[in-house]
């Protein structure tokens, strides 16, 4: 490796098809507090949470193998001495020397920090100068603008950072640590105004099911061919009625030469329900759909009935 691009002011690794690192250049590995000894031939995984392994291997592997790069994903790696430091990484796939190879660049999101103190320090000068003499009310208007034009910044920078971290990269929907965030605000708007909340667990096809769905509606991929669906004031008649909707539509629009059906089990929040123990109990629903001859909805309700 040139000694431009050991040094270049951005992180820089090559990893195999398989995750093995090939090359790294001296500015992730004072990042990563790593000498390059001891991460030469290991897995890139081995850099990572638990978590962020998971989110690596279950995304960003799929989908450089079918669209060949990966632009701007919010990521964070692990130093040697086990702290996170939050990255935005860039990837592209190509081949060299006749073999298939990953490029990756990550530069540290320090910015969204920095955006911040800035904000707070240029807000407690307005308030000081606010109190000046004429002579400062030039000096003012200008803090001003430039408070202005760094919040737009880091307003930009959330909203960024928000969708990478809140979307499924495979479907486009929203993902579960979304889903999840939205079912525990809709459990506690529920415990604040009594009221009714149905919580579906759908099988297959985001984009009929998002057509399907109202604006309020919060439709998201829980993992494989499963999605959920959180539906706001809705008894538990009315979500059976929507699914049937749902499975009606999916069963009668035209795939083709594919039959395709669906299966959907429903729960309705009761005051004493987590998050978990909501969605156990559609997908207890679900699986009564399934086993039941699927192409059907079952509520939770029925079950406990009989």
């Amino acid at each position: 490796m040139d000694a431009q691009l050991d040094l270049a002011p951005c992180g820089y690794f090559s990893i195999s098809d398989s995750g093995v690192i090939q090359s790294v250049n001296q500015t992730l590995l004072t990042m990563l507090d790593y000498e390059r000894s001891e991460l030469m031939g290991r897995h890139i995984e081995s850099t990572m949470s638990l978590t962020n392994k998971l989110f690596f291997h279950t995304y960003f592997y799929p989908y450089i193998q079918l669209y060949g790069r990966v632009d701007e994903v919010y990521f964070t790696f692990r130093t040697s001495n086990q702290q996170d430091v939050p990255v935005l990484l860039n990837g592209i796939r190509q081949t060299r020397d006749g073999e298939s190879v990953v490029d990756c660049v990550v530069v540290v999101m320090r910015k969204r920090i920095e955006h911040e103190k800035d904000i707070l320090n240029t807000k407690t000068k307005l308030q000081e100068l606010y109190q000046a003499t004429q002579e400062a009310n030039k000096e003012l208007e200008r803090l001003h603008e430039e408070y202005e034009v760094k919040q737009q910044a880091l307003i930009k920078v959330n909203d960024q950072l928000e969708t990478m971290a809140s979307t499924d990269l495979l479907t486009g929907l929203k993902n579960r640590r979304f889903f999840q965030l939205k079912m525990l605000e809709s459990l506690e708007g529920y415990r604040a105004t009594q009221r009714e909340l149905g919580d579906l667990v759908l099988g297959n096809l985001a984009g009929l099911l998002q057509s399907v769905s109202r604006s309020t509606d919060v439709v998201a991929r829980y993992g494989g061919e499963e999605f959920v669906i959180i539906l706001t004031d809705c008894t538990a008649e009315q979500a059976v009625i929507t699914a049937e909707r749902y499975r009606s539509q999916v069963a009668s629009a035209d795939w083709g030469v594919y039959n395709i059906t669906i299966s959907i089990g429903a729960a309705t929040v009761a005051e004493e329900d987590t998050d978990q123990s909501l969605f156990q109990k559609a997908d207890m629903a679900l699986y009564a759909s399934k086993t039941g001859g699927r192409n059907r909805v079952t509520h939770a309700a029925d079950l406990i009935q009989s």
